[in-house]
């Protein structure tokens, strides 16, 4: 249902609301899904602008765009991604943070795309915002090649009227925080203790300097080690250059300069860069690189949504039914080869539901949580379809409960980790006891048991 009602961000709104209605909880049983179901969309077509509008609402920044509003205006694409900027510039890198940089990026490559009447006087400064929020997620080479693009544009003079917003920059370095501090101290002092109105803003870059700035700040972290055609002791002096030819500078250009005469009498500034007339640096690669980011990054989202799930579940049928909540996390864990954690998350599961006689809690797999599993299980997911030619949407026979997923995981861990074969006795007889105690009805139950055991089985008598 929620895959054919959440096309739009005003759709997702109104079913968020309606289940809000019913109950709460289902809310973020209902958010986690559609996560999954994102990511998988992403995967399929690309991140296309709609997904990108849907996941901003779903992260509580709806842009309710007017109609009469050109929906491809490059001034629009660069105000969405400064809302969101602006949410995360002072917060930690949690998942719902670090999905919000990803989106600022997929805006501003759409305001670069946008082929509207502004999108030459604001081409510099996305590319500033992107080469910044590259620096924050660990793109170093991809943050340089988009200060090299500013470089390379030819007329910068319509960059003085769109300027960088210092409150909509993610932690960088204590230069940058320290200038932007003086800024506004240097303003106080204008107005209270000269009496002087200060008209202009203070607590920006120009966009030019500012990105030759973050060039010569990149290169150690990229190139350090690296002999290129260019080096920074070349790309210095244009920066230096460029700082005398601005006519009437910002004062924060001017203490970001003084930084950096201050930071090379300490240290010698010997990285290199790539030639900037070496071709094309930034393509269409960096848009799937964020992309193939955003798909991981909304998986473990959605696995954290089910986590708080299971324990809204778990505390609301506590005197009923034992239920187990790290379910999801077991799963992710042994997707991303975390098997310890996987083993260890596993078998605390399987040792405290052996001791409950029923209401076991089950695992859908449901094409939208296939991602979730590793190939083998996706695979005996598929021999089964294929052997019964059921809709994959059966609801019956796609479950599986909680023991037997953790009994298939906890051995999947402990034959990639090469635990004892003691250990692995032990998880056979577990193995049996549940296949004795689970109903025929049951398919996908009794399939992934007989998996389980035949590998340990088979793997026991080739190391007899």
């Amino acid at each position: 249902m929620m895959s054919e009602c959440c096309h739009t961000s005003r759709s997702y709104i109104n079913c968020k609301d309606e289940f809000t209605r019913i109950d709460a909880r289902l809310t973020v049983y209902f958010t986690a899904v559609l996560l999954l179901q994102l990511s998988y969309r992403i995967s399929r077509d690309g991140f296309i602008d709609k997904i990108a509008d849907i996941l901003t609402t779903i992260l509580g920044h709806f842009l309710d765009v007017p109609h009469y509003y050109n929906q491809r205006s490059s001034v629009l694409s660069l105000s969405q991604a400064a809302k969101l900027m602006k949410v995360v510039a002072n917060m930690s890198r949690s998942t719902v943070q670090l999905i919000e940089i990803e989106l600022s990026k997929a805006y501003l490559h759409r305001a670069l795309r946008c082929k509207d009447s502004d999108s030459d006087t604001i081409y510099c400064l996305p590319n500033v915002y992107l080469a910044v929020l590259s620096y924050t997620t660990g793109q170093y080479q991809t943050a340089i090649d988009h200060c090299t693009l500013v470089m390379r544009s030819q007329d910068h003079s319509q960059c003085s009227s769109h300027v960088v917003q210092g409150k909509l920059l993610p932690k960088i370095d204590d230069d940058i925080d320290t200038v932007l501090g003086l800024s506004v101290f240097y303003q106080y002092v204008l107005s209270a203790a000269l009496n002087q109105q200060q008209t202009q803003y203070v607590s920006v870059f120009s966009t030019e300097l500012f990105a030759r700035y973050l060039q010569i700040k990149f290169l150690p972290i990229k190139n350090y080690h690296m002999v290129t055609k260019t080096s920074s002791f070349e790309v210095y002096p244009r920066y230096v250059k460029r700082i005398f030819e601005t006519y009437l500078p910002l004062i924060t250009d001017v203490l970001m300069y003084k930084s950096m005469i201050s930071a090379l009498e300490h240290q010698t500034v010997c990285s290199t860069l790539e030639s900037p007339d070496c071709g094309p640096l930034v393509t269409s690669e960096n848009e799937l690189q964020n992309s193939s980011r955003l798909v991981e990054l909304l998986q473990q989202s959605a696995v954290e949504h089910l986590t708080t799930y299971r324990q809204f579940t778990a505390r609301y049928f506590a005197s009923v039914v034992t239920i187990v909540t790290t379910d999801f996390e077991a799963l992710y864990a042994f997707k991303h080869s975390n098997y310890e954690l996987c083993f260890q998350l596993s078998r605390q599961n399987v040792l405290l539901l052996l001791r409950v006689a029923s209401g076991l809690c089950n695992v859908r797999t449901l094409p939208v949580f296939i991602p979730l599993f590793d190939d083998v299980f996706v695979s005996l997911i598929a021999l089964m379809v294929i052997a019964d030619r059921t809709p994959i949407s059966n609801m019956p026979s796609r479950i599986i409960t909680q023991l037997t997923l953790s009994l298939y995981l906890m051995t999947q861990c402990q034959l990639k980790l090469r635990h004892p074969l003691t250990s692995l006795a032990e998880t056979l007889d577990y193995i049996e006891v549940v296949q004795r105690g689970t109903p025929d009805t049951k398919t996908l139950d009794h399939l992934t048991l007989k998996l389980a055991s035949r590998k340990i089985t088979t793997h026991l008598t080739m190391n007899i």
